[in-house]
């Protein structure tokens, strides 16, 4: 075997081991699979009605948002919480609070950028 064909050979096997521990080295996807463990930005279980897991992935965008801006961390700085007028009010904004810290207790204590 020339040393072109060996060299390509290396890196065809590098490859084909690399890909795979890359996939697996970024754990389940963010909502995981039924009956597998679910990833921390995934909204609970007991939020079945899609306005609730609407509010929580709302709230978890808006912590991050208030990150990014170097804003304090607290729901009323969001307008989709304070200003929210679709149905069940009440369900939405204790989603979206739930998400908003869920995502600020995951970022974990630290200086702020």
């Amino acid at each position: 075997m020339n040393i072109k064909a060996s060299f390509a050979a290396v890196l065809l096997g590098a490859g084909m081991i690399a890909a795979p521990v890359a996939v697996l080295a970024q754990g389940p996807g963010a909502y995981g699979r039924p009956g597998q463990p679910r990833g921390w930005d995934a909204p609970p279980r007991e939020y079945t009605r899609a306005i609730q897991q609407k509010g929580f992935r709302d709230g978890m965008y808006g912590a991050q948002k208030d990150f990014e801006n170097h804003r304090r961390p607290t729901v009323m700085n969001r307008d989709e919480y304070r200003n929210y007028r679709g149905p069940d009010v009440r369900g939405y904004r204790q989603a979206f609070q739930r998400g908003y810290n869920a995502w600020w207790q995951h970022q974990g204590p630290g200086p702020r950028r």
